[in-house]
């Protein structure tokens, strides 16, 4: 039975670590990127928009040399290989956080490589990017298990097919791949269906959080220097006769006083003390001043009004913002320009509409829709490796069995492409019969999928669902290259899976390219810092943490938040003093878990959320009410928010259904 991170020690560098070595090897402190930056940054930070970083990457002349276009693990680990340098760097993000959009809804496996078609983009970085996550792990802390996965075959065409992915590895450079028997197979996965007759082993197949690392990829990035904004979405793209692009972004808020910076009474306060001061230039006119005099103040009072009162902010316009599918949040938006010589667009399934500002149509994004299921910690124990079925020849790697690395099991993904090509005008446009398949069959599908590979998994266990879309593209492979009509701007576009894996490979080809070209990347930071300090402390069982009602417990280490998962005040409170923004439950519960226990935040049963947004509210000085909750239903596919009886019996007869498609 593998371990769980955070439970009785962590795992660091792809090997378990227990508690007793943790304070020399997980829980670092002292000299990170984390404490330099806010030794550096610490007044900046006190009254600093919530919706950026602390500091300014912004060079003398108002540019930046790189912009990179998108939060996601590519545009996170980009910027993190920038952050090495010296250059001035703009991380974008439209999302109310990183991370928010492929890498969120994904399985989090670090691919080794065996399944990519050999002589692909993906071919070249996967195998080299999966080799970089140890030492990654070891210096940003995120969390990686070197489980390693199983590829099984239940038959003599599935056996065929794992000849092929082993012969196709080899070609790709993937080291240490063989064939286990029935037997060793058994003693491996015990829980694994009696049917299955081998599998192909990949000892370097690993297991992270996805967006955990792309957190500690980005926190990391701006701890070193890197800007981040974020809610700020791409509206348009233009270039001036210098070389020099404009990048004009929507910048929404919920309220017009956080683009302003000012509260309503100061909004209005210049044109009140314009009226006084006009009210004072006649009443000297009555006192002898002349009629010219009298008018020549009142003008100049007039302009400096109209001035002061501009600095409030340029076209604000109440406009909607939707974080999340069935999320929609009134608000406001205002124009920002940011000028730059150089982009990366690593913009997900956004990425062909960047593309298309710059004048470049070839290629489309197809969102492959993805669904998951989630079951409870004590189902975690029922597989040891990442257990996948011999591959789909068009829909990819399968439907797959993991535990996660915090100890649940994860089902899913399915392939569902949402865009269909119209065979008469040739355009993609939605796919109804992906749009309109009811939750059930997709819940059935996934169940009956997984119980082939491991029967004895308990579908009464289900505590969450979530979708995610892979950026597939008109290409089929990953585009990573100069933009065919802008020689300045560099693509990581349209990558999908396995792009976790080779993002820290494509990172650093993505730099390569960007110095062909002529960016200023080339020397490199004296003070860079590659080491950050973890946000959660491992736990043993209950020892020094107390749970109970508000307030009872005034010491943060001891204080629990978060029952289910164990999370503390200083938990919270340490995610909410670092460098990326967070206004959100759901900010936290990525970094901390909070909520992402088995009840799921049910207020009926301990009421996290209700207490981490009281944690933000005073350390992020903001009202409780503007701090933003956990949307929903958002991607699940669930009836209802939180689980009882009935539906868990539901699920069971879901799994026995065993629903085959179309899908």
């Amino acid at each position: 039975m593998s371990e769980i991170h955070g439970s009785k020690g962590a795992y660091v560098a792809g090997d378990w670590v227990p508690i007793e070595e943790c304070a020399e090897k997980y829980n670092i402190s002292g000299n990170t990127s984390g404490d330099c930056y806010r030794k550096k940054y610490s007044k900046e930070c006190e009254s600093c928009p919530r919706s950026r970083s602390a500091h300014s990457a912004e060079k003398k002349d108002g540019t930046y040399d790189v912009v990179v276009i998108g939060a996601g693990c590519i545009g996170g680990a980009i910027a993190r290989e920038l952050s090495k340098t010296t250059a001035s760097v703009l991380l974008l993000e439209g999302a109310d956080d990183v991370t928010q959009g492929a890498t969120k809804g994904n399985s989090g496996i670090v691919h080794a490589g065996y399944d990519d078609k050999p002589g692909s983009v993906r071919a070249k970085f996967c195998w080299p990017g999966n080799q970089m996550f140890p030492q990654l792990d070891a210096e940003l802390h995120f969390g990686f298990e070197k489980c390693g996965s199983l590829v099984v075959a239940r038959g003599k065409d599935d056996e065929k097919i794992l000849n092929e992915l082993m012969e196709r590895g080899r070609e790709n450079g993937v080291k240490n791949l063989r064939i286990v028997q029935r037997t060793e197979l058994r003693e491996m996965e015990p829980f694994i269906n009696e049917d299955a007759t081998c599998a192909l082993f990949s000892p370097d197949a690993g297991n992270i959080i996805p967006y955990e690392y792309a957190i500690a990829l980005c926190e990391n990035a701006v701890d070193n220097g890197v800007e981040l904004r974020i809610r700020r979405v791409v509206k348009k793209i233009t270039k001036d006769p210098d070389g020099i692009f404009t990048i004009e972004v929507g910048h929404w808020e919920p309220t017009e006083e956080l683009l302003t910076g000012m509260s309503k009474w100061k909004k209005y306060l210049p044109y009140l003390l314009g009226i006084l001061f006009v009210a004072n230039s006649f009443h000297f006119y009555e006192y002898g001043q002349t009629m010219l005099g009298t008018l020549m103040n009142v003008l100049i009072t007039l302009g400096l009004t109209s001035l002061f009162a501009s600095k409030s902010g340029k076209d604000i316009k109440p406009s909607r913002f939707t974080p999340s599918k069935g999320t929609d949040l009134d608000g406001f938006t205002e124009i920002e320009k940011i000028r730059t010589r150089y982009i990366v667009n690593s913009a997900g399934c956004q990425s062909d509409y960047i593309a298309e500002m710059l004048g470049d149509k070839s290629f489309k994004i197809k969102p492959r829709m993805g669904e998951y299921i989630l079951l409870h910690k004590n189902q975690g124990h029922k597989t040891r490796h990442i257990l996948f079925p011999a591959p789909h020849p068009f829909l990819g790697k399968g439907v797959l069995v993991q535990k996660t690395l915090w100890g649940n099991l994860i089902l899913g993904p399915t392939a569902r492409d949402t865009l269909q090509k119209n065979k008469k005008t040739g355009e993609y446009e939605i796919n109804p019969k992906v749009r309109d398949e009811p939750n059930d069959n997709i819940l059935s599908f996934i169940l009956g999928k997984c119980k082939n590979l491991v029967p004895d998994l308990d579908a009464a266990e289900v505590i969450h669902t979530f979708s995610g879309a892979r950026a597939k593209n008109t290409r089929e492979d990953w585009i990573i290259e100069p933009c065919p009509t802008e020689k300045n701007v560099i693509y990581a576009a349209g990558i999908d899976s396995p792009g976790i894996a080779g993002s820290p490979a494509i990172a650093v080809e993505v730099c390569r390219l960007l110095k062909q070209a002529g960016a200023p990347i080339s020397e490199m930071d004296p003070a860079f810092n590659p080491n950050r300090a973890p946000i959660v402390v491992p736990k043993d069982g209950w020892r020094g943490i107390k749970a109970g009602p508000v307030g009872k417990y005034t010491n943060p280490k001891e204080n629990v938040i978060c029952k289910c998962e164990k999370v503390t005040e200083a938990e919270v409170i340490e995610a909410c003093r670092r460098s990326l923004p967070i206004d959100s439950t759901q900010a936290i519960r990525k970094r901390t878990r909070a909520g992402m226990g088995h009840c799921q935040g049910d207020p009926d049963n301990y009421g996290c959320e209700a207490r981490v947004v009281e944690i933000i509210a005073r350390e992020r000085r903001m009202n409780p009410k503007d701090v933003g909750t956990r949307p929903w239903p958002a991607s699940s596919m669930l009836s209802e928010r939180f689980i009882k009886e009935k539906e868990k019996k539901k699920f069971e007869d879901l799994a026995s259904k065993n629903y085959q498609g179309p899908l």
